[in-house]
């Protein structure tokens, strides 16, 4: 496993810093007396794009050489990572190609055409994105990015919690959705490295609990359905994040589908701020377990607000 350092942490955040918000930490005294605890949310539903994706994006652009840099870089998503990847490209004035299934919904190809990506499209299997990535490298000699199983996105993801700890460096747990593993990983090793006692816990639907699986079995396990309205966390883990979860992740909470519905209603209803159902999930897991977390201080990542509201039965 490679060696990370504070210092390493905090280069990638001084490096990122221009191209992205600093996001508020909000609290509400209504959640925190239903779940007994001192919540603070950091809500990357008001970074750039609206995810703490760019984050990580901007960060594996910005290792690139300027050689590299010039061919453009490649991703495969049809979700935040693609708007993302696309930003943060255009942000730098280079060019992001990103291959998109042929079914993901035309709200988020317009959000990645907005933001400049070149969208190629391909049949909507994992193995078809996959190839298709690999022909554009070949043919333009851009740099493919993964969405999650990259260190330096991970890294990048990091800071999110970097931020939370500088000015929450007491909180006793730090709680993220778990989906392809890119956040997760990245506020495991902020946890690690900055909190004073802290501990990272992750939150996951029991309909994609592939990531819960994989602690336990010790291996990368798959889903074989993904029947959830946490739509973001439908991707799985990935060899670069997935040493880091069993090295630096306490525990993974799962959550139903309707603990996820009530939780996003709470953050709607009372924060009057709109996340993705993703999102949802860190909160689920707290009001699921009141006992774990009575009486604690709790850092919550709020991991973005793109919420495609034609696909949401609440």
């Amino acid at each position: 496993m490679e060696v990370f350092t504070k210092e390493r942490l905090l280069q990638v955040h001084e490096r990122i810093s221009p191209y992205i918000h600093e996001t508020p930490i909000l609290t509400s005294r209504l959640i925190n007396e239903i779940a007994d605890c001192s919540i603070y949310f950091k809500c990357e539903n008001f970074q750039k794009m609206g995810a703490f994706k760019m984050r990580g994006a901007t960060n594996a652009i910005l290792q690139l050489s300027q050689e590299d840099q010039k061919k453009g870089v490649v991703t495969h998503s049809s979700g935040n990572f693609a708007q993302a990847l696309s930003l943060a490209a255009k942000s730098l004035g280079i060019t992001a190609y990103i291959v998109m299934p042929s079914s993901a919904p035309q709200v988020k190809k317009d959000a990645v055409k907005t933001y400049g990506g070149i969208i190629i499209e391909c049949p909507p299997t994992l193995k078809n994105r996959e190839e298709t990535a690999q022909k554009i490298v070949e043919e333009k000699g851009a740099t493919f990015v993964h969405p999650s199983n990259d260190i330096e996105v991970i890294l990048g993801q990091g800071t999110a919690a970097l931020e939370l700890l500088q000015k929450q460096p007491h909180l006793d747990l730090v709680i993220t959705p778990i989906g392809g593993g890119g956040l997760i990983g990245g506020t495991a090793l902020a946890v690690n490295l900055f909190a004073k006692s802290a501990k990272t816990i992750g939150a996951e639907p029991f309909e994609v609990d592939d990531a819960y699986r994989s602690l336990i079995s010790g291996t990368i396990e798959t889903n074989q359905s993904t029947n959830t309205i946490a739509d973001g966390l439908k991707t799985q883990l990935g060899d670069q994040n997935f040493p880091i979860i069993q090295k630096h992740v306490e525990e993974i909470i799962r959550v139903t589908e309707e603990e996820i519905k009530n939780a996003l209603k709470l953050i709607w209803e009372r924060m009057k701020i709109i996340v993705e159902p993703s999102s949802a999930v860190a909160l689920a897991a707290v009001l699921k377990e009141p006992a774990k977390f009575k009486n604690k201080q709790i850092g919550v990542i709020i991991s973005g607000g793109n919420v495609d509201f034609n696909q949401i039965q609440l």
